[in-house]
């Protein structure tokens, strides 16, 4: 197993297993394309390090006008369909055109621990059945996001300022004076 992101490192191996993984669990649902993968795929990072205080990947994410998005995804997913593992396409959606993406083949996990795949999944199971819309219109009321100058990296510390909206772990209550 790989050594955990460090502060200032991006596994970059990791990262690719967990968009492959992604990309397996949820490409037969109509609404997941590219946008969706990108919020999964912040989601899972910067939620994992509000709740673990530790980088799933050290992925760095840019505040873009739609919302995060990691900055090696493209590079990423052009080398899983090089590989052959998986496809993209485009399809009609409610009237947009989404590009979408489908695994030819089960994902390679060895770099994860049970503890992260159960993360991935809680992810998934949050935000799967979002449309590009509604998962996009939650990441700009997520303070990571808001608080990053546009088309900036979103600094992982900011989770720890989160709204109960957005934050997905719970925090002692102050001590009464």
């Amino acid at each position: 197993m790989a050594a955990p992101a460090t502060k200032n490192s991006f596994n970059r191996e990791k990262f690719k297993q967990i968009l492959h993984y992604v990309i397996s669990r949820s490409c037969y649902a109509p609404n997941v394309g590219k946008t969706v993968l990108y919020k999964i795929m912040y989601f899972a990072e910067f939620d994992y390090y509000e709740l673990r205080e530790r980088k799933l990947t050290g992925e760095r994410y840019l505040r873009l006008e739609h919302g995060p998005a990691p900055s090696h995804f493209d590079d990423i997913l052009t080398e899983l369909e090089r590989e052959g593992k998986v496809s993209q396409f485009t399809s009609p959606f409610h009237g947009y055109t989404q590009k979408r993406c489908i695994s030819n083949e089960e994902p390679e996990i060895t770099l994860l621990s049970a503890e992260e795949l159960k993360h991935i999944d809680s992810t998934l199971a949050k935000y799967s059945n979002m449309t590009a819309t509604q998962v996009s219109a939650l990441s700009h009321i997520d303070l990571p996001w808001m608080a990053t100058e546009p088309n900036g990296e979103i600094d992982y510390e900011l989770v720890f300022y989160r709204d109960p909206q957005t934050s997905v772990r719970e925090y002692e209550q102050p001590v009464s004076p």
